[in-house]
């Protein structure tokens, strides 16, 4: 885990500065997340079906269960000091790029792309790249809006 001080990543813009561990995302996460939206189409939550049906031929994750994933991944990788708060403020350019079969493992990437004053806060756009494992294409990109509040 890498400790940094977000002040710091204003002389960082452009380098990647963390990579998240592997995270695993089982059929459990998969089938606690459609129950918490609401979202159970059968290409996330029927196995069978999807061994059927799905080009995949497994369940795969909601996009937005990996996009939700992003978060943790960050706190896995950066440990911030000098911290009172973070309140996520948005995305920009968000593409589900592929699928994340259900038993995949996942990491994320984070390269501050700008870091800016915003009325008492510290906003960074981290651009995000969300990987699966034994995979050569991200599974999601995206520009992740982020403010900090300093102590």
């Amino acid at each position: 885990m890498t400790r940094l001080d977000v002040s710091t990543l204003r002389d960082q813009v452009g380098q990647e500065v963390a990579v998240s561990g592997w995270l695993e995302v089982t059929q459990e996460r998969i089938d606690q997340f459609a129950d918490a939206t609401g979202d159970r189409q059968w290409i996330h939550v029927d196995t069978a079906r999807a061994a059927a049906e799905s080009p995949f031929k497994i369940t795969i994750a909601h996009g937005f269960l990996t996009l939700s994933l992003v978060s943790a991944l960050l706190r896995d990788a950066v440990e911030f000091t000098g911290l009172r708060m973070a309140i996520n403020y948005g995305m920009n350019r968000l593409r589900f790029v592929a699928p994340v079969p259900a038993g995949s493992r996942v990491r994320a990437r984070f390269t501050p792309a700008s870091v800016d004053d915003e009325k008492g806060s510290i906003q960074v756009t981290w651009r995000v790249t969300v990987e699966r494992e034994r995979s050569d294409k991200p599974v999601l990109v995206a520009e992740w809006l982020v403010r900090y509040y300093p102590r």
